[in-house]
């Protein structure tokens, strides 16, 4: 069950579920040879039981009256060198009171649903194994590929490549300048440039990075939904150095308008920096000809369903916003696309889950925006570092967490693995630059 509750508020996401749906039927290929595995995502990775805090203040989401008192008083004020807050401190304080009381009140009344139903009770099992810890040069790779010259224009015909052909071969997939796609409605563990991967069903991907975007755009497709999570310049991020960021400016360059259908539900993941969020209601979406429709809030909660930073600490927020517009393209554009049936968006809505103890592993959002693109909804995923069953993404680091270092394979019995009437040893129809099979819609909710 991927969605635990929803209601007007937003709803609750067991988002460690939302990725197994994904995989309940697995084939791994060594080789030639094929076998039938199991495979589910770290347990490990969505184990967060501890908020970081101290004393617990700040951070109560249940009914506990004298938590909530205790979260309702103002925040301890800092030690500061300078007097006076800069002008992002406080811009980021006036947006915290505006939207406070939606967050707490939301997440109270969708986690005391939550816990109704036996979610959020805190962890039963103590899982020891540490974090996965796999080096990713998928980017370094990218890098790399710059170096390659580009793609001719008669190779551009031929711009979509299956992952696996018959007998099981990747030796041949080019991930940097063809949409490399799996047909299968298996998920598939392939090995890749050296090492193991495993791809979800009916999806496809482009591993490139801002300047090698145009094979994505000669894909053909059309997308209702595009969801991104872009790399902001940060001062952590520098610090950390995980990964590259991108200056929003360049963000622009996006080729959105080649790639989204009319009235399509365009998704931006924005840090708690006010600026960003300007930029992208102000200047982002206008240039691209996005109209903002709503914000939304992921806000992060332990096991037991308390904030996993203080609502009003003035480091971290246990919240993030999402920005959701819709594609108004102008009349030239849009007349030979067919358009997308437009459902109003409710704003401020919450979405509650346990995040990843990952850095920068985002929930899927495939089942919550479902009921605003429908179920047949072709959808991508821009600076993605996963994938989803029927979605196409694209970007430097895609297939970061679909290393099997991340998941748990076990052999399966091939007998009760193939339903009957399927046969999973069967070839992929499918050429490349020639229609998919029918992509398999996001598992309905249970």
């Amino acid at each position: 069950m991927s969605v635990v509750t929803q209601s007007t508020r937003g709803c609750v996401l067991d988002a460690r579920a939302l990725i197994d749906q994904g995989y309940s039927r697995c084939a791994r290929w060594k080789g030639a040879n094929k076998t039938h595995v199991t495979c589910r995502f770290k347990r490990r990775c969505f184990q967060v039981s501890k908020s970081h805090y101290g004393d617990n203040t700040g951070a109560a989401v249940d009914g506990n009256t004298e938590m909530l008192q205790k979260a309702d008083k103002p925040p301890k004020k800092r030690k500061r060198k300078h007097s006076e807050l800069n002008q992002g401190e406080i811009d980021s304080q006036a947006f915290h009171e505006k939207i406070r009381s939606v967050v707490l009140e939301g997440t109270k009344s969708l986690v005391d649903s939550a816990r109704s139903l036996g979610y959020l009770q805190g962890a039963t099992v103590s899982v020891e194994e540490p974090l996965p810890s796999q080096e990713c040069s998928l980017a370094a790779l990218c890098e790399m590929a710059k170096e390659l010259p580009l793609v001719n224009d008669e190779e551009q015909e031929e711009r979509v490549q299956l992952l696996v052909t018959e007998g099981g071969c990747t030796s041949h997939l080019d991930l940097f300048s063809r949409v490399t796609e799996n047909t299968s409605d298996w998920a598939t563990a392939v090995t890749l440039m050296g090492e193991e991967y495993v791809i979800p069903p009916n999806a496809a991907f482009l591993l490139s990075d801002f300047t090698r975007v145009q094979p994505l755009v000669h894909y053909g497709k059309r997308f209702e939904l595009i969801v991104m999570d872009p790399p902001w310049e940060n001062k952590s991020v520098k610090r950390s150095r995980r990964y590259s960021s991108l200056p929003s400016s360049q963000l622009k360059r996006l080729p959105i308008p080649l790639l989204a259908s009319p009235n399509s539900l365009v998704v931006t993941w924005v840090t708690n920096r006010p600026s960003h969020l300007r930029f992208v209601c102000d200047e982002l979406y206008p240039h691209w000809g996005v109209e903002v429709v709503a914000e939304w809030y992921w806000v992060k909660v332990t096991t037991s369903g308390q904030f996993v930073f203080p609502l009003d600490s003035q480091h971290k927020k246990p919240y993030e916003v999402l920005v959701l517009g819709r594609y108004r393209p102008s009349e030239s554009n849009s007349s030979s696309f067919p358009e997308t049936s437009e459902v109003p968006v409710e704003d401020r809505r919450l979405i509650v889950s346990v995040p990843s103890a990952l850095h920068s592993q985002k929930p899927s959002l495939s089942e919550v925006l479902k009921p605003y693109v429908g179920a047949e909804a072709e959808c991508l995923e821009l600076f993605a570092r996963s994938l989803q069953p029927g979605w196409t993404s694209w970007g430097n680091e895609v297939l970061k967490f679909q290393h099997t270092s991340y998941f748990t394979l076990t052999p399966a019995d091939d007998r009760a693995a193939v339903p009957k009437g399927e046969h999973a040893d069967a070839p992929a129809t499918s050429s490349p630059g020639k229609p998919s099979p029918p992509r398999r819609s996001p598992t309905t909710v249970d």
